[in-house]
């Protein structure tokens, strides 16, 4: 469907009048050593507390993998520049390679004019001359011929120093790039194991539980976004979004109802920061790959002063990121199994906002 903003404004204010989202499936529980369910999940005699303890379990492995997913995005934003570096520096070396040899061919036929003048000194060409005047010539283009050496020979000096640099950028760029590749794996191999864990958990509910599990996330989403929301904070927000904060915004909620995926930046999924960056990436301002990175480069503004196409930035380690759509909300890809959706601004600990856009 067409997501103009008719649907947008009723699409928040229902968000707004639930407290937050019912779609929104953000989560909470800060990173740590979960426990495992024991046995029996399946009996209903523990209750509500069992399930809100699967609930703690289950969202601490997907923050742990959604701080996990920054750390590998980041490190392949690394390794994808030091792979473009290091095939800068090899052209680099190729079209010093080239000069080399050219400026080795020249000196080598300065030698070889050299030798053929008998290398005498011009004293003693003059004593042996007869003619003065074609000796004075002579002799001025021999001092042009031997600045024309010297700076031949001071050029093929540069030029080897200029290479001997180039190997040993191409030796460190090479060293960071595996430094990288294995941050990469290693943060992948987190990834893999944290959703393996939560899938595990949640595979172990019966239907009607994973229900009510769902249900448990949201009431507390709730719960959350009116506590925020009671603070008065949509009193001091009401900035207008520039235009190009607006078109962010079209972009993004044009995205709501693909999956997310971790790593992804489009156009079938998203993760987090894959979102919010092809959002503004799609106006033609370039931001920062990773939420961490987009809370750390970004312009940081009051929260009381954001406005909608702002980047509004979760939990102490900055591992979570949506856009400010207006009137409370924010649009955002969840974690995976929940789709792009609209959430509420306050439905997850706020560590700030940072603003793309400088106009």
């Amino acid at each position: 469907m067409r997501w103009d903003g008719r649907g947008r404004g009723a699409a928040v204010a229902l968000v707004c009048a639930l407290g937050t989202s019912a779609l929104s499936g953000a989560v909470y529980a800060a990173p740590g050593k979960p426990e495992p369910v024991p046995d029996g999940a399946g009996d209903t005699a523990s209750g509500g507390g069992r399930l809100e303890n699967v609930r703690a379990d289950v969202d601490g492995l997907y923050r742990q993998a959604e701080s996990a997913t920054d750390a590998y995005n980041l490190a392949r934003e690394r390794q994808t520049r030091q792979e473009k570096s290091i095939v800068k520096i090899a052209r680099a070396v190729v079209a010093s390679q080239k000069e080399m040899t050219g400026l080795r061919e020249r000196a080598g036929a300065v030698a070889r004019a050299q030798y053929r003048g008998g290398g005498m000194p011009p004293e003693v060409r003059l004593l042996l001359g007869g003619d003065p005047g074609a000796f004075l010539d002579d002799f001025a283009l021999a001092r042009k011929g031997e600045k024309a050496a010297r700076g031949l020979m001071n050029r093929l000096e540069r030029t080897r120093e200029a290479l001997d640099r180039y190997a040993a950028s191409a030796s460190h760029e090479w060293e960071r790039l595996d430094r990288s590749r294995a941050k990469k794996a290693a943060a992948k191999k987190e990834i893999t194991e944290k959703l393996a864990r939560a899938r595990r958990l949640e595979s172990r509910l019966e239907a009607g539980e994973r229900d009510r599990l769902r249900q448990l996330q949201e009431k507390r989403d709730r719960s959350s976004q009116a506590k925020w929301l009671k603070t008065g904070i949509l009193r001091e927000v009401g900035g207008r979004s520039s235009a190009v904060g607006r078109r962010a915004i079209d972009f993004a909620t044009a995205q709501i109802g693909k999956a997310y995926v971790w790593g992804a930046v489009g156009p079938d999924g998203y993760d987090c920061s894959g979102l919010t960056q092809r959002a503004w990436a799609s106006v033609g301002r370039a931001i920062p790959r990773t939420s961490q990175e987009q809370w750390r480069l970004l312009p940081k503004v009051d929260t009381a002063r954001m406005r909608p196409g702002d980047l509004v930035i979760y939990f102490k380690d900055a591992s979570h990121v949506g856009i400010y759509v207006g009137d409370g909300a924010i649009v955002h890809a969840p974690r995976p199994g929940r789709p792009v959706t609209l959430a509420g601004a306050g439905s997850m600990p706020i560590l700030g906002v940072v603003r793309p856009d400088d106009s």
